[in-house]
Parts: structure tokens; sequence; C-alpha cells
């Protein structure tokens, strides 16, 4: 595919400009970590709710939405959907708490939450499995996403891709630190959206096509539409829907999607000026990454259909391709190369800026872990700021070789979807009672990793997993086994629910001096603390601040009409491009109302925010 002047321009002017604004703010990220990490504490809830909205842009996300609209239809995204119920629980109930506790990262919460040797092997144990070992593995997404577009686009080789793309991020993260990053998103999220919506509006109307309505009518695209699954085919509705939203988005750690908060949302939270500014930018988020964003990728997964109606015909027109590198997500990449002279260069600028902003975010991210919570936690408690934020460089570095290198053995980005979502399954609740009930020690969070880790290892990849649940042949055929095959995620929630419920009752709950400090510093609130609160008092020790009320009841109100007015946002946008009016309306009306009754209950939680 040839590039024209215009195109290269374009390229040329975004990558110069994230580049210079690391280079300017290079000297103040570079004075302590709190600056390098968390920009001084200082940061405004519209930067910080961009910045969260460009991480998730990425160049993976694109190309796993067209996988999942190819393979299952609109309806599959409920797999990401369901997270919406995460985020505004984050939003409504935990931003004002992680912002209150005042630690570097989310992995301090540890040794504030709980004491003693479990405490600090925890949090150093945390650091490195999800600072290095998780975080590589949604960076290999990335890298993997870019090796494919570049492949497509540009003719470029996985490593010349890597090569290219990693040197430029790498040198921005670990010059810029979090500044640079949050600085740049703002600009990137512009060229991303732009770049995404006018890729959608010119690949929907290519002659190939014809336009919004004869694509909606088109074979192979007409079983596709559905919002919902088909409610006569139970295995596809409780796979699809049922079980994310009754058990998926509470029960499973997954990056930016956290329970209770957590990861580089936590980080952002931690950034902000103060607990109005922390749900501000959450929230913001939520709304931009659920509402707005979806539909221009899913018009072009569904056009996607009519050009490349299966992966053959896609590795028909693009033969150099290497076939471990084959599968539906290529087809975004795909149809991206019929774009004109200038509307290509600017998508190009739009998915290296998505690439940036993410691989920057998670570099950073992961580097405070190591830094933080590893090096100067485990191995050099008296490192002097310099060179904490020497090691940051560094580790960032290191995180980007190996993710890189990782990249290149993997297939497809559903794969790494999956992974990262079965090994968090049946986490979540600790991390959502936590901060709201005072039994919760660190062996609850000690054992419910290691047993998710293990179960799903079995009841994944192993053969007696097959044997229970099913399995996909090299023939490609279904194998039934004793067990529905989506009956593996719930069963995995269950069992490491049951181990961590087990081990919290047979080991020693947390110190009461802890538990007090912890307490007296949050004002979590609930009656999952009435025990400590009325043996405080009865030893003449106040907790509550008097002003304080529990916010949770109001949060969970809060939470359900944001998600009816976020929900009814992209489904009417989407009935509205259907043609399907009646409904759109209907849903639009439901989504004023529910936000005029959101700010109500709103301003009354406001009084105990600071």
């Amino acid at each position: 595919m040839e590039l024209s002047t215009l195109d290269y321009s374009f390229i040329i002017i975004i990558f110069s400009a994230v580049l210079g604004i690391g280079a300017y703010v290079s000297k103040k990220a570079g004075k302590n970590t709190s600056e390098f990490f968390l920009s001084g504490r200082s940061m405004p809830w519209w930067l910080l709710g961009f910045s969260m909205v460009a991480t998730t842009f990425s160049t993976d996300t694109p190309n796993l939405v067209t996988d999942i609209v190819r393979s299952n239809g609109v309806s599959g995204n409920w797999v990401w959907w369901a997270f919406l119920l995460t985020g505004l629980s984050t939003v409504f109930i935990y931003a004002k708490l992680w912002r209150r506790s005042n630690v570097l990262t989310d992995m301090e919460f540890y040794e504030l939450r709980y004491g003693g040797k479990p405490a600090r092997f925890l949090r150093g144990f945390r650091s490195i499995y999800l600072g290095l070992v998780f975080n590589i593995i949604t960076l290999a997404a990335v890298n993997l996403a870019a090796i494919k577009m570049g492949g497509i686009m540009l003719g470029l080789t996985p490593i010349e891709t890597v090569l290219i793309g990693g040197l430029i991020t790498v040198v921005f993260s670990a010059v810029g630190g979090f500044r640079g990053v949050v600085y740049t998103d703002f600009l990137l999220f512009f060229v991303a959206i732009i770049g995404a919506v006018g890729a959608a509006y010119y690949l929907v109307n290519i002659p190939e096509v014809g336009g919004v309505s004869k694509l909606l009518s088109h074979e192979n695209v007409a079983g596709k539409l559905s919002i919902l699954p088909d409610f006569s085919d139970t295995e596809a509705l409780i796979s699809i829907l049922i079980i994310p939203l009754a058990v998926q988005w509470w029960s499973s750690w997954y990056p930016g999607a956290e329970p209770g908060g957590g990861g580089f949302i936590a980080q952002r939270m931690l950034a902000s000026k103060n607990e109005n500014h922390a749900i501000a930018s959450t929230f913001f988020f939520n709304i931009m990454h659920y509402a707005l964003r979806p539909w221009p990728w899913i018009l072009v997964a569904l056009a996607s259909l009519v050009v490349f109606p299966d992966i053959s015909s896609i590795q028909e027109a693009f033969p150099n391709i290497e076939e471990s590198k084959l599968g539906n997500d290529l087809a975004y990449s795909a149809m991206l190369t019929k774009l004109p002279s200038g509307l290509l260069g600017l998508v190009l600028a739009s998915l290296g800026a998505a690439y940036m902003s993410t691989i920057s975010t998670q570099l950073n991210w992961g580097s405070s872990y190591i830094v933080n919570d590893f090096y100067k936690q485990q191995i050099k408690p008296h490192a002097s700021e310099k060179e904490l934020v020497g090691v940051g460089r560094i580790s960032t570095v290191i995180l980007m070789v190996l993710s890189a290198v990782m990249a290149l053995s993997l297939t497809n980005a559903k794969q790494l979807f999956d992974i990262l979502l079965m090994f968090g399954a049946g986490t979540g609740l600790v991390y959502i009672l936590r901060w709201f009930w005072w039994r919760i020690n660190a062996w609850s969070e000690i054992s419910v990793m290691f047993a998710a880790a293990i179960v799903s290892l079995i009841l994944t990849y192993s053969s007696f997993g097959d044997s229970l649940f099913g399995f996909v042949n090299e023939s490609g055929s279904v194998i039934t086994g004793v067990f529905p095959s989506w009956a593996r995620f719930p069963t995995i929630v269950l069992v490491t629910s049951i181990v961590w419920i087990v081990v919290t009752f047979i080991t020693k709950p947390e110190k009461k001096e802890v538990l007090e400090s912890f307490y007296r510093k949050t004002q979590p609130g609930g009656p999952g603390w009435k025990k400590i609160i009325d043996e405080a008092k009865a030893n003449g020790v106040e907790l509550e601040d008097s002003k304080e009320k529990w916010s949770v009841p109001s949060g969970i109100l809060a939470m359900i009409l944001g998600c009816i007015m976020v929900y009814g946002a992209m489904f009417a946008t989407g009935n509205w491009i259907y043609g399907n009016y009646s409904l759109a309306i209907w849903l639009t009306v439901a989504t004023v109302i529910s936000g005029f009754l959101l700010a109500k209950v709103w301003n009354k939680m406001k009084e105990n925010i600071l």
C-alpha cells in the first residue's frame, strides 16, 4: 500500500508532537517518583478522563471488537459491555476511597489495609505478578495488533513493526513520565476519535458495501446485527449475556475494569486534585468508553463481512501475512487499506496515537509497581528519589522489550482477552469487600490470587477441564463434555470463592491497630465495620467522622441510573444507525430521564465528597 506525502505529513506531525511534549515535561517528570508516576497529585478531572479514554482506545481494541462481531455478532460485545457495572461502581463507590487512601500505587494499599509479613509479601508479589506478568500480556496484545496492522497496511515484518513503534514509545515513556502520558493523551484522544469515525463513515460507503442500508440488509451481516443475543439459543444467551451481567463483572479482575477499582484507573484517581476530580474523571471515562466509541468499530467490522466474508478471503488478499497471525481480527486492518490518501494518513496516525497512548500508560503503570512496590519495598528501602526514577526508566525499557518478544509468538487479541479473564476469575469479590468488611485479611487475597490461577489452569488448559466442559478439536469439531461449555467460567468463580472464604475464616483477622488506622483514614462506613467501630468506642477511641454518612446505598442507586443512562445512549445510537427510529426515540428518552435522576442523586452525594 502506497502512502502519499499528505499521509506521511499527518503521521510525522502527530509523532513529533508526542515526542515534543515528552521532552518538554521530562525535567519536571524526573524530580521524584510522585512526579514521575502521579504528576504530583495535581491533575484535573478532564485531563485524567481524556487520558483514560485514550489509553483504552488501543490498537488491539478495534481488532478485538472486529473479532467478536465477525464471530458472535454485535451482541458478542456483552463480554466487555458488562464491565460498565464495574466501572460505575468504581465511580460512585470506590473513587473517593482510593483518593483518600493517598497511596502512590494501588499495591501500596496492601500495607495500609493489612499488616505484617503477609501484607508485605502480598504487596511485593502482586507488584511483579501484575506489573510484570499481567502487564506484559496486556502490552503484548497491543503489540500484536500493531504487528498485524503494520503487516497489512505497511508491509512491515513483525520485528520491524515492534522496533519502530516500540522505540518511539519507550523513549517517550521513559523521558516524560506520567505527566507526559496524560498531556499527550489529550491530543491523542482527538486524533484517535476523528480517525475512527472518519474510517467508519468512508468504509461503510465504499462501492463494495454500498452505504448503511445495503450493509444492514446484506446476507452476511443481517444475522449479526442484534444488540441482544438470540433468546431461543440458550447456550449463546447464557454465555454472551447472562454470565457477563450476572457473574463476570463483579467476579473477574481485568485491566481497566477491576472490581473495586485498581490498575491504571486507580493511578489516575490517585493523581487527581481531590475526591471530586477522581469521581468526575472516572465517570467521564465510562461515558466515553461505552457510549461514544463502540459504533465506529462495529460498523467497520460489519462492513468487513461484506468485503472479506471469511479468513481465507483475507489470506487471499494479503498472501504475505504469516499463517500464525491470521484471524478475524485482521479484518479491521484489511478494511483500512481501502481508505483514500489523506484519510489513510490520518487513520494511521490515529492508530499510532492509540498504540502510543496505551503502551505508554501500561509502561508507566507497570513501572510504578516495580519501583515503588518491589524495588523500594523489597530490595532497597533507602534508595534516593533520583535512583528510583532511574529504575523506573530502566524497567520501562525492559517491559517493552519483553512484551515485544511475547507478541511475536501470539495469534489474536481474543486469545489474550480470554486468558486475562480466566486468570482473574473469582478474585473480584475480595477486591469489592475488602473496603467494607473488616474480616477480609491478607490471606484472603493471597489465597484468591493463587486459587484463581491454579483452578483456571486446571479447568481451562488441561484434559480434565476438557472432559468436564468440552473442547474444539484440531478439525474444528466441538466435543461435548459432562457440563455445558458456558459452565466453565462460573465453576472457576465458585471454586475460587470457596477457597478464599474458607481461608479467611481459618486464619486470624488483621490486628486491631491496622483496622482502626485504615478506617480512620478512608472512612468506608457500613455494617461490615460495626464490630471494629463498637470495640473502638468501648475503648474511648472514635473512628467515625461525625460529618460522614455511609454513601454506598446512594452509590448503588447512582450506579444503576448511570448504567441505564450509558447503555441507553449506546443502544439508542445503534438503533438510530439501524433505522429503528421508534425504539431509538424511547431509548433516548430513557437516557435523558435517567441522566436527570442521576444528577439529583449525585447532588445529594456531594455532601460527603471533598
